[in-house]
């Protein structure tokens, strides 16, 4: 059997069935074998060929897709163990900073990596939807002051802006024109910002 990753436009879909490998008793890091040693953003996580033809006769495994993080660790946050608690609780307390959507239900796992890569049991394509939220990360790291703290985990030339902060934004959300719900500035703002801290 050949088994083929192809990333979509943009980071579209991918056919690739985490379910049914999960299905098979797999552990992530059993095929992911670097991500417990990873310390750096720019790893190359997807699993190596010769993994994959210990069940598959070929295998074609495309370059990892490009992220907009400059700074990340996965030894270190498997080395913490489970997260989910931490991230169930920010949401069951309403402190997780954007609507948790369908995720709650996924953070009841002993998996230390579906914590954060959340619904591969039942995933049959590979989407951003398993990547973690930012929401994720700011549950534990909460110094938020941004533009200043972005760059504390994002590149400098990471596209971060919202499409809705255009060059006349600062005057624009300011008058109300842009009927603006001020729980959704916090993902980037921090929940205890106020209009004076920028004005």
């Amino acid at each position: 059997m050949l088994v083929v990753f192809a990333w979509g436009a943009a980071w579209g879909a991918a056919p690739f069935s985490h379910r049914i490998h999960l299905q098979q008793n797999l552990e992530c890091v059993q095929c992911h074998t670097a991500a417990a040693r990873s310390t750096k953003v720019e790893d190359n996580l997807l699993p190596d060929r010769q993994v994959c033809r210990g069940c598959h006769e070929e295998a074609a495994i495309p370059a990892p897709p490009s992220t907009r993080l400059s700074k990340f660790s996965h030894s270190l946050h498997l080395r913490m163990g489970n997260v989910a608690p931490f991230l169930a609780s920010a949401i069951d307390h309403q402190d997780y900073l954007q609507p948790p959507g369908d995720i709650r239900p996924h953070l009841n796992t002993r998996n230390p990596c579906q914590a954060c890569h959340r619904g591969l049991e039942e995933s049959d394509q590979v989407t951003r939807a398993a990547l973690p939220q930012m929401a994720d990360c700011l549950v534990c790291h909460t110094q938020i002051e941004a533009p200043f703290s972005c760059e504390d985990c994002h590149a400098k030339d990471a596209p971060l802006k919202p499409a809705n902060h255009v060059p006349r934004f600062m005057n624009d959300h300011s008058t109300g024109k842009l009927n603006l719900d001020k729980t959704t500035c916090a993902l980037c703002h921090g929940r205890a910002f106020t209009c004076m801290g920028c004005h």
